[in-house]
């Protein structure tokens, strides 16, 4: 038993690696969104953004098996996973910060206010606070140059933030857990 989950290894269906049975389960619900989006070439990016959704990343054996069941090389799959910034093969955290860097955010405030979440969390931009609660990350515009500064967390628009608000508005999320995306919908 592994923290708690009963770990059952069974051999992944593209033959390399050994699955456990929670990444199994997971896989199942990756076939029903296969059936779901169909199988064609241009499912591939819904089919890659639902997975996400499940996951909270796109982990290896999740672009194995989507590659083996749209009948596409893994090269192709992984390329365009790595094309698309959206695309994380590395766990987040709970929430996604993105702190806008864009020319008005930045002239506002902007970069006060990401090393404020910096200091508050004790990441950097890129990283995942060790409770896998928060990870950061920078954006260029939002398109509310008229709201700078401005911080998206999970789907939600925060405006006009000052480093003093970056507390209160961090602990609207803590312990909260993160509503679904559309692209898991």
């Amino acid at each position: 038993m592994a923290g708690g989950k009963r770990m059952i290894a069974v051999q992944c269906s593209c033959g390399k690696r050994t699955l456990r049975a929670s990444e199994r389960k997971l896989l199942r619900q990756v076939d029903a969104l296969l059936t779901q989006d169909g199988a064609g070439s241009g499912a591939l990016i819904p089919i890659l953004q639902k997975t996400q959704a499940l996951f909270g990343y796109l982990p290896e054996p999740a672009l194995e098996h989507i590659s083996l069941k749209l009948g596409m090389p893994y090269s192709e799959v992984a390329g365009v996973v790595g094309f698309y910034s959206f695309f994380t093969t590395v766990p987040r955290g709970r929430h996604l910060i993105r702190v806008c860097l864009g020319t008005a955010c930045y002239v506002r405030g902007g970069r006060r206010v990401l090393e404020a979440i910096e200091r508050k969390l004790g990441i950097k931009v890129g990283e995942t606070t060790p409770d896998r609660q928060f990870t950061l990350e920078i954006a260029r515009c939002f398109g509310a140059c008229g709201l700078a500064p401005v911080i998206m967390i999970d789907s939600d628009i925060h405006q006009r933030v000052k480093p003093a608000k970056v507390e209160s508005i961090l602990a609207q999320y803590a312990g909260k857990k993160r509503v679904a995306r559309e692209a898991a919908k």
